[in-house]
This record gives structure tokens, sequence and C-alpha cells, in this order.
């Protein structure tokens, strides 16, 4: 059996009470023995039974997947974390794999990719292609394939989580954790595990389209210090864009109908000026962030 003397197995919940005790179970089953269970005010027995398994519960603070997240890994005294949801989603038997690239040195963060080997009926249509799209977004902005970014099973080493600047409450923990991967340089590894399907009397937290939305907010916002010339340059194209069909638009008016747009003219030319300017400063941006890596990787080389 594999020492893991070293992993902290970090579990975030919310009302998982008819899963928790199990996976507890599963886990022990495997060889690892400290737990951190860092709970969001579940209204059910959670924080009784993960006690009871033996493992430590924190009480959050705040509230929200990612500020558990955040607040469990600061209770962390061990060099490497195993972060799962406390669903039963996640096999116990793919821990070795998830730690593997970590403990040989390969790797400072691994993603699991529920999407190598998923149980019929574990993800729904719907969040099947939310997924598809978010995944497809984050490799075109930044850069990085990292198969399955939403994936909630991750190993990391402490050390790499706190060179990561974190501030999702929320689902959107795992976004940001893969920005800042890629961002930062994370030295990322992805392994294919098995995603199980949520037992019956266990209930998602996620909400679709809510939760969608702000991933895919947060995926946005995170380009700018990522990926500055897709941010500005998205914002700067869209404007230019605006402004070339108001401005066509006053030209055929006073070719055709001999009606002048004074306003719209205005604001046409006002579009199109901002929209270079915003472009212009993308690739600039762009320039300083690219300038930025290369003086850190010359400083860490030294």
């Amino acid at each position: 059996m594999p020492d893991y003397s070293d992993v902290c197995v970090l579990i975030p919940t919310l009302d998982e009470a008819e899963t928790i005790g199990e996976v507890i179970e599963s886990f022990k089953d495997e060889g690892f023995d400290e737990f951190l269970v860092v709970d969001g005010h579940s209204t059910d027995d959670t924080r009784e039974i993960a006690r009871a398994k033996g493992a430590r519960v924190v009480e959050q603070s705040g509230a929200g997947k990612g500020q558990a997240v955040r607040e469990g890994v600061g209770y962390v005294e061990r060099p490497y974390v195993l972060m799962l949801d406390g669903d039963g989603t996640y096999r116990a038997a793919d821990a070795d794999a998830m730690l593997e690239p970590l403990l040989e040195g390969r790797a400072e963060h691994v993603i699991g990719d529920r999407f190598a080997d998923m149980e019929e009926g574990a993800m729904s249509t719907l969040n099947g292609i939310g997924n598809s799209i978010i995944n497809r977004a984050f490799s075109f902005i930044h850069g990085h394939d990292f198969r399955d970014i939403l994936s909630g099973y991750r190993a990391f080493t402490t050390e790499s989580f706190d060179r990561m600047h974190l501030t999702a409450d929320g689902f959107a923990i795992e976004t940001e954790m893969a920005v800042e991967c890629a961002k930062l340089d994370i030295t990322t590894r992805v392994v294919d595990i098995t995603y199980l399907e949520r037992p019956e009397a266990s209930d998602t937290n996620l909400r679709p389209f809510r939760d969608g939305a702000r991933i895919i907010f947060a995926l946005y916002k995170l380009a700018k210090t990522n990926n500055p010339l897709f941010y500005f340059g998205s914002i700067g194209f869209g404007s230019t864009l605006v402004g070339l069909l108001m401005a066509v638009y006053v030209a055929v008016e006073w070719v055709t109908q001999n009606v002048s747009h004074e306003v719209l003219a205005v604001f046409s030319a006002f579009a199109i000026l901002l929209g270079v300017q915003l472009l212009m400063f993308g690739v600039l941006s762009d320039l300083l962030v690219t300038l930025h890596r290369e003086q850190l990787r010359r400083l860490e080389d030294d």
C-alpha cells in the first residue's frame, strides 16, 4: 500500500450526510489517515458523521465551495492535498494515479479528467454541453488544454496553492485554479479517472445556469491578467464593429434619404476610436505580460 503520510484529504461539504461516511471509509481503505472536512453549514448530519469516521471537521466561516477550499487549505499541515467532493462521485481507487505525479516530483497540480471514463447518468446532457463549451473557451483564451477544468478531483502541493491568487467563493474556484496554473506556469498534469453517478439520495448543490454563467464570467474576467490581448482585444473589436455598423447606417441614410444623424455620427466615431485604442492597449499589455513572465523565469533559473 502506498505511503500517504504526507497527504491530507480535503473534502468541502454541504448536506452530504448520505455519502460522506462512505467516502471517508473508502479512502481509509486506500491507506489515507488525514481527513479535513470543511462544512458549509449543513442542515443534516454531515458534520457528525464525518467526525464519527475520524475526520477533522471545520465549519467554514463564509459560504460557497471556493471559500471553503481557500479556508480549508489554511488548516492543512501536510505538504500535499487531495481534494474531492463529498457526494460519492469520485473513486478512492483513482487516488494513487492522482497523487503519483506529485509524489514523484513531476507535477505541482493534478486534475482528474472525468470525461476519460464517465459512468452513464453521471452528468446530464446540459452539464456535458456546458462543460465542453467552458473547456474549449479556456483552451482558446488561456492557451492550455487541461481537458476538464471543472473537475472537483484535484491533487496539489500546498506550496503551489499558496502562490495562487484565488478570490472565487462558489463553483468558479476550479476555473480560477486552472487559470492560475496557466498564468503562473505551475506544472500541471491531467490524469484519467472514473466519474460515478451521484447516489439517488444525494442532491446536487450545483445550479447549471446560475453557476455556469458565473464560471464563464470568471473565465473571461481572469483573461485580463493572463491573456490581455484577448480580453481588451475582444472588447475593442466589439466597440469598433458597433462604430462601423453605425457609421454605415449614417452614411446610407445621408445618401438615400438626405437625413443627417449628427449624434449617431459622433457616437460611431467615438466607438471606433475607443475600439482601436483598446486593441492597441491589448497588444501593449500582452507584450508587458510576456516580458514579465520571461523575467520571472530568469529569476527562477538563477
